[in-house]
């Protein structure tokens, strides 16, 4: 799969294509309908499939300080849309200039010029262009204009996960915020995953038998409420089931919220400097303190079982 950021990236040569435009955090369910269906209709047409998205996030651009937490970085994006098939992805900067670009010009030098659109595939809400005043009937005149075909296709997907609220990106980040991770998980169609570079810490876990991950996150990532999380630390290419621990540490005093994981019964391990992705699958208990570090280790040896038991499955892929 290509990836692109900026116009200038695109091959000259670049021929007809069929586009999907949007910043599909999560590329979760709702979003795998709209992206299914471009890949299919490229495939019928005999052209390539384009994934269009902005960094950073338009809101962060609009609205300075509103940016809102990640459920994927674009690399994992791009992972997850090249196994739907699509061919190619096209990260824009979202400057202020690029946010006052009109819905007119945005199709012409975006879609007609660069991307030689033969058609767009969208959600029924797509707003695009300054101040998101364009709208799929005008996409659809453009097409008229410019000789491309407008689809668009129901992203409306529903299940248990919030209550039975419609998926999308904004339930999924709340759900992870209240550490509702297999809720999360149903909606993204797998687990929800945080990445980061592993650093140096107390090392408390490797002197109370436990060594486990400190991950530095990336910016802007949606980290879990705190507590204690079954899931699986992904690191050169293995996937390990883990116990997860997410919060500031209060047994010793800590202020600084940290995402760390042991990989269970594994203390091998030599991590440090690694890029390392932990998969949050279920909610084992909430942050506590206790009154003697012997119950701390108690309570440890006991999470690290129920980890084990729930991660009896396969594991998932890296």
């Amino acid at each position: 799969m290509q990836r692109w950021r900026g116009l200038e990236d695109i091959p000259e040569d670049w021929g007809r294509s069929v586009v999907t435009i949007g910043s599909y955090d999560g590329v979760h369910r709702g979003h795998q309908l709209i992206i299914r269906h471009a890949v299919d209709r490229a495939r019928e047409l005999g052209v390539p499939a384009v994934v269009v998205t902005f960094d950073p996030h338009p809101s962060e651009v609009v609205r300075p300080g509103s940016h809102p937490p990640l459920l994927a970085p674009h690399h994992r994006r791009a992972e997850l849309m090249a196994d739907l098939g699509v061919d190619a992805v096209l990260i824009l900067p979202f400057t202020k200039e690029f946010s006052k670009l009109s819905p007119a010009d945005f199709v012409v030098k975006v879609l007609v010029d660069r991307l030689r659109a033969k058609a767009v595939v969208e959600g029924p809400n797509f707003r695009f262009g300054h101040k998101a005043a364009g709208t799929v009937d005008f996409l659809v005149e453009q097409g008229k204009v410019y000789d491309f075909e407008v689809e668009v296709v129901d992203l409306f997907v529903t299940g248990e996960a919030g209550g039975g609220e419609p998926f999308s990106s904004t339930l999924t980040r709340r759900l992870v915020a209240e550490g509702d991770v297999a809720g999360a998980a149903e909606i993204l169609g797998r687990p929800h995953r945080v990445e980061g570079v592993v650093v140096r810490g107390a090392q408390r876990g490797r002197e109370m038998g436990f060594p486990t991950a400190n991950v530095e996150t990336l910016p802007h990532t949606a980290i879990p409420a705190d507590g204690v999380y079954a899931g699986w630390l992904h690191a050169q290419g293995e996937a390990m089931p883990a116990a997860i621990s997410v919060g500031t540490n209060p047994q010793f005093e800590g202020t600084e919220r940290t995402v760390e994981a042991y990989a269970i019964d594994r203390v091998d391990l030599e991590l440090y400097g690694l890029h390392v992705a932990v998969d949050f699958v279920a909610f084992v208990r909430g942050q506590a303190r206790f009154e003697t570090l012997d119950a701390l280790l108690v309570q440890m040896a006991e999470d690290v079982d129920r980890c084990r038991e729930i991660t009896g499955a396969d594991a998932p892929r890296a």
